[in-house]
């Protein structure tokens, strides 16, 4: 199932660590292997409730070797 979506969406999956840039089809997607009921939600960009949403927080390893 294609993943793809056009433009980046306004919510959580900005900030996701699995939402990446995909230069083979010129847009972000999901890099998680979704099922259909969150496929759904993600196409309709319904992600309030994503379960496998993980903040991506770039300055974790910086404060983690401190």
């Amino acid at each position: 199932m294609d993943k793809k979506r056009k433009q980046q969406p306004e919510g959580p999956c900005e900030c996701c660590v699995n939402y990446v840039y995909d230069e083979d089809y010129e847009c972000y997607t999901c890099d998680v292997n979704l099922d259909e009921d969150d496929m759904y939600r993600f196409l309709t960009g319904d992600v309030s409730h994503c379960s496998y949403f993980q903040l991506y927080d770039e300055y974790k390893v910086v404060r983690h070797q401190m």
